[in-house]
This record gives C-alpha cells, structure tokens and sequence, in this order.
C-alpha cells in the first residue's frame, strides 16, 4: 500500500501528532508499505524509510516569536493572506490552510498513492480529496476539539476572555463538517468513538478503534527512583490538563511533607495561569519544569519519579499514561475520558481520582507515596499491561487493514455508478 500521511502540524516528542506520525510511519513501512508524510511546521521526526514532504505555512506560532506578522517578501499567495488573517481577527488557521496547501499537492501526486490519510487537521479543503485525487480519505481523530474548547471556556475568567476562545476554536465546526464526510474515522480507544459519534456527528459505523502503541524505548529504569519526586507531562496552560489541580494539591501536600518535589514535563506560559500559582501557593522552588528533551532522556526523567500523575479533565487516549506505565511509574490519574481504558481498573496500576478533585488527587498521591509494596505492585502492573496491549506494530496493523477495506470500498463505489 502506497500511503499518503498528512499532518498539519507535527513537533517531535511532544503533543501526540509528531508522535503518532513518526512512530505510524515507521511500522507501516516496517509491514512492507510505503509511506510518505505531508506536514505543515514544526516539521516531524522520521525514520529510515519515510519520505517527507515539507508543505511550508508562515509558520506563525514558532518560537521565539508566536502570532508574528510576517513581512512583505513572505507571502506566496491568497492562501498566505487567509493564514495571517485568521491570525490577526484571534483565530487558529493552520488546519485549514494546510487542508488547501495540500490538496494542490496532491492533485499532481495522485498516481503515487493508493490512500490519503489525514491525521486530525480535517480541513474544509479535504472534503475535495477523493474527487481531486481518485483516492480514499481516511483519517485519524484523537478527540473532538469540541471537548477542549468547552473546557476552556467554562474556566475563562471574563467574557473577554470566552469571546477570544470561542473565536479560537471556530475551526471546530469545520472538523466536524469534514470529519462526517470522511470514508473512514480511526479512533484510540472507545471513549473517544463515543465523542466522536456525539460531538462530530460521525456515522459509528464508519469509526474503527485503533490503539496506540509505546515505543520500545520506554523502559523501567536501572538506577533508584527520587524518593518525594512526583512527575507529571502536560501542556502547562491549558485547562484541559489539569495542571492547576495538581499545582493546588502538591501545595496541600507540601505543608506535611517540605521535602517533596515537583517535576513537569511541561513550558508555562511566562505570566500565565501556572506561573501566577505557584507563586499564590508558595510553591515554586520546589516545582521543576523540563521542556525539550530527547525520547531517552524523557525515559530518564519517567524512570527518576517515585510517582507519576495524570490530573488531565479529559483525554482521548493519553500517550504519557501509556509511556509512565511502560517505565513501571506507578500512577494517580483522572478519571477522564480515556484515562480508565489505558490504565485499567482502580486498583491495577494506578489510582483513579474524579478529575478537578484536588482533596481526592491530594490524598491519592500522599497515600501511593506511604505505599512501596503498592508502588511496586503498581509499576510492575503498568509495565505488564504495556506489553499486552500497545504497541504500534500492532497499531500500523490494523490501520492498514482500514486502508484495505477503505480502498475496496471506495473502488466498490465508483464502479457502480
């Protein structure tokens, strides 16, 4: 099978889409397909044997200078215009440019491939591809944005502040007008199926359950855990984490226990919400943030936690849950969205709280931290649970059994009428 991959955006190491994209691409060219990757900046990390096909944008959230205004010589076309338009009037353009940047593509790419597939841009142009093109459109939706921007917005502080998220989040509407024209709908884990069917409005028959995998390299470690670290991967500022109820109950925990330490995978925003509380709470010289890091030493920093939590209010599947239990990290997590079907049941490998809880996360993870023989117990749990049920090998296995049906069925449909 002849694969084309897009992706809007595709940063290595963090986010799940650089990570989906690489660690996909690779078994599928591993099970003998061929495999080539569209994406916008930050462009992904690929393996031997993928073929990547940089689609440049104005690249307008890049560090060190996000929302810029590009200058004059930087513009190509109307597509250009319409990126920094959207930009300008507090909107989020990428996955609709790119959907318009990539079908030029690959009108003239047609003959080269037997499946498009699109990792969750879903933009208004890709409703065009299997006409453009003659190819089947499958794609891969992790969650329904939707979820995160009714999060936001129930914690958006003014109306200000809720007229700047919905204007953010208006690219949603399209994903899910896209999103119920596509042929076939890859989902991790059943949670997300159910969101996808409710939110986006999707046929259930056309969404297949694909879960994701962890890659080899997260391994239990070979030196002693931190005794008092708790770690903890997220996206700093944005609600949807949870990073605000942890911050509150490591500060409850911290008046019993000085000698605790908190680690997070994380960048705040200088000056945002996790910034201002740690300065509320008292609590920043015992709070550590790490950003940028390769994959081994992520594994490293996994390994060095006595415990690890996941105090995310919702997650379509939730790759670090995955990773921290394939380093034998025992866990407190939420009780949210996908978390439970990563992990298990209360009890297996990790402690489930109810999400936003901050006594009940607090509590949790003072407990688990009293607790060696459970911390073991939990570890060696997740690590077993990681062998049995995630792995991409197996992921690129049944994804390339959606691209056959997705190929029988749209070839099916053509020569009847």
């Amino acid at each position: 099978m002849r694969v084309a991959l897009l992706s809007y955006r595709s940063k290595p190491h963090c986010g799940g889409q650089g990570v989906y994209v690489r660690h996909l691409s690779r078994e599928l060219v591993r099970l003998g397909h061929e495999v080539e990757v569209f994406s916008g900046q930050p462009y992904p990390q690929l393996d031997d044997g993928v073929r990547l096909t940089k689609v440049p944008s104005l690249d307008l959230y890049r560090e060190p200078d996000p929302f810029r205004t590009p200058r004059r010589h930087e513009y190509r076309d109307l597509v250009d215009v319409q990126e920094v338009a959207t930009m300008w009037t507090a909107g989020f353009p990428e996955p609709r440019t790119f959907s318009r940047r990539v079908l030029r593509v690959l009108r003239e790419r047609a003959g080269d491939f037997d499946v498009v597939h699109d990792n969750q841009s879903l933009g208004t142009a890709l409703r065009e591809v299997e006409a453009a093109t003659g190819l089947p459109l499958v794609a891969s939706i992790h969650h329904p944005i939707s979820i995160d921007r009714r999060i936001d917005l129930a914690q958006a502080p003014t109306w200000h502040k809720r007229l700047s998220v919905r204007r953010w989040y208006a690219f949603v509407r399209m994903q899910a007008r896209v999103a119920r024209g596509v042929r076939t709908v890859l989902v991790p884990s059943e949670s997300s199926k159910r969101d996808v069917v409710r939110e986006f409005g999707v046929d259930p028959g056309r969404v297949r359950v694909v879960l994701l995998g962890v890659d080899d390299g997260f391994v239990p470690p070979t030196t002693p855990r931190v005794t008092g670290r708790i770690l903890a991967m997220a996206s700093a500022d944005a609600p949807l984490k949870g990073v605000a109820s942890l911050l509150e109950a490591f500060a409850k925990l911290r008046t019993e226990r000085p000698d605790l330490e908190l680690l997070l995978v994380a960048e705040p925003a200088p000056g945002g919400r996790t910034e201002q509380l740690l300065d509320s709470l008292a609590i920043r010289d015992r709070v550590r943030f790490v950003h940028g890091v390769s994959d081994a030493e992520l594994v490293e920093l996994m390994g060095s936690a006595e415990v690890a939590c996941v105090p995310s209010l919702y997650e379509g599947f939730s790759l670090p849950t995955a990773e921290l239990m394939a380093t034998a990290t025992p866990l407190v997590v939420s009780r949210a969205g996908a978390i439970p079907e990563v992990v298990g049941p209360d009890g297996l490998c990790a402690d489930l709280v109810t999400p936003g809880d901050v006594g009940e996360l607090a509590t949790a993870l003072g407990a688990l931290l009293d607790d060696p023989d459970r911390q073991a117990r939990y570890g060696a749990a997740g690590r077993r649970r990681v062998q049995e049920l995630f792995s991409w090998r197996a992921a690129a296995a049944a994804t390339a059994a959606a691209y056959d049906d997705s190929v029988e069925e749209f070839r099916s449909t053509r020569a009847h009428r």
